[in-house]
């Protein structure tokens, strides 16, 4: 009974997180540009105030990769419900995540693994400050940094990719690519950082 109590709450926090980045990504197709790279942080402020888990705000604290995997599974499923929001609601929403996956299958998996080590790494400082220090500013600049930057994001990607309602078999190596990668950069602060900030 405990393990199904367990799992009920972590599918359903995992779901609204995923739910909570969706809106975000969906705010940035709406508005485009700096505007929308802003609007996007609703997205990650929420998430971190309501403490629900976020594969890329998790994935730099834990080693218990079967947890962190469904954690992804639930935050995906919930992007994808965003995404199909975007596709049939159509308009320039819909047109802009057309223009967003093209743009990311363009790069080749070189480029986009760079690219999700980068937002890997924003996020996660971005995550770990804020439990440290009890401050969001980290992720209000934090989030329009990475979109800025064109980094790339591996749960916001989904609803990009289900928004955009097209297919190409790029996807296949592309989502893997950048899912690893954000994974990278989560951990890169792990490896250079001692755990906490309370000497400072």
């Amino acid at each position: 009974m405990r393990f199904i109590c367990y799992f009920y709450n972590m599918v359903r926090q995992s779901f609204f997180s995923g739910l909570l980045v969706g809106l975000g990504a969906m705010g940035f197709l709406a508005l485009g540009g700096i505007p929308g790279a802003v609007i996007f942080a609703f997205g990650l402020i929420c998430v971190v105030l309501s403490g629900v888990p976020l594969y890329t705000g998790r994935a730099g604290c834990t080693n218990d990769i079967p947890a962190l995997v469904q954690i992804w599974f639930f935050n995906i499923l919930a992007c994808a419900v965003i995404g199909l929001m975007v596709a049939a609601l159509g308009g320039e929403s819909m047109d802009r995540a057309v223009t967003v996956v093209a743009g990311r299958l363009a790069q080749g998996p070189l480029k986009a693994f760079i690219r999700a080590i980068g937002c890997g790494m924003i996020i996660d400082i971005a995550v770990w400050l804020y439990r440290e220090k009890k401050s969001v500013l980290p992720v209000v600049f934090g989030v329009p940094l990475f979109i800025v930057c064109g980094f790339y994001h591996s749960i916001a990607d989904v609803a990009y990719l289900v928004g955009s309602w097209t297919w190409s078999n790029d996807i296949l190596w592309y989502y893997p690519v950048i899912v690893l990668g954000n994974y990278v950069g989560c951990n890169v602060r792990r490896l250079v950082l001692p755990k906490d900030l309370k000497s400072n």
